[in-house]
């Protein structure tokens, strides 16, 4: 479990291919030591375990899914990642709850200075769409962010300084695709009420049969 607060950007040492998996090497820009091997680290989001360490750079086994399912497919040597450790008991939970499990993969639709900040416009499909709300969380790429307005077919979040210059996220243009993780507690409320609905007995016959409707 992680909080979408990004440590540091950390750049890709090497990504070799494994069959349909990889073996990622990742430098970090701070200490790491207290993360064991057969930890969790997010990588752009993704939660990956870490297989082995030296100094400063740690790796860690990507497999086929993960590849085909989030951007880590796309990585090449010298890649900048957005990196955190995962959530501890004495760590502040300064973001949102982020499982480090990406949903899916969206599009930069637009991308437009906003005064000290930098405003994204990001696609998503209907069904996902329905998991975000003005105000709401979102983590792009692993960074923990707020929705700022949906639109038709896509969402808008604003990055502020700090976040600007911390994260690899102001790197990437226009039409290139990044890791969405929604809300959890969204996607909870979603499932509920889906059961709820699938297990009504509450029809238009029920209705109409005990006049709450009248038929025209």
């Amino acid at each position: 479990m992680f909080t979408g607060i990004i440590e540091g950007a950390g750049s890709v040492v090497d990504i070799q291919a494994r069959g349909a998996s990889a073996l990622l090497s990742v430098e970090a820009p701070f200490d790491i030591s207290d993360v064991p091997v057969g930890g969790s680290i997010a990588v752009d989001g993704a939660c990956l375990t870490v297989t082995g360490f030296k100094k400063n750079v740690f790796t860690a086994d990507v497999s086929h899914e993960t590849l085909k399912f989030t951007t880590l497919g796309g990585l090449s040597r010298g890649s900048s990642v957005n990196l955190e450790k995962p959530l501890t008991l004495s760590k502040p939970l300064g973001g949102h709850m982020v499982s480090g499990h990406v949903d899916f993969t969206g599009l930069i639709r637009g991308k437009a200075q906003k005064g000290e900040y930098l405003e994204f416009e990001i696609t998503a499909p209907d069904v996902r769409l329905a998991q975000l709300v003005k105000k709401g969380s979102v983590a792009i790429d692993g960074i923990s962010l707020t929705v700022t307005e949906v639109t038709h077919g896509a969402f808008k979040i604003l990055l502020i300084p700090h976040t600007m210059k911390n994260t690899a996220l102001p790197r990437k243009a226009e039409g290139a695709r990044v890791n969405i993780e929604t809300d959890i507690i969204a996607k909870y409320v979603e499932k509920l009420f889906a059961s709820r609905r699938a297990e009504s007995n509450v029809t238009e016959g029920f209705l109409l049969e005990h006049g709450f409707m009248k038929k025209f």
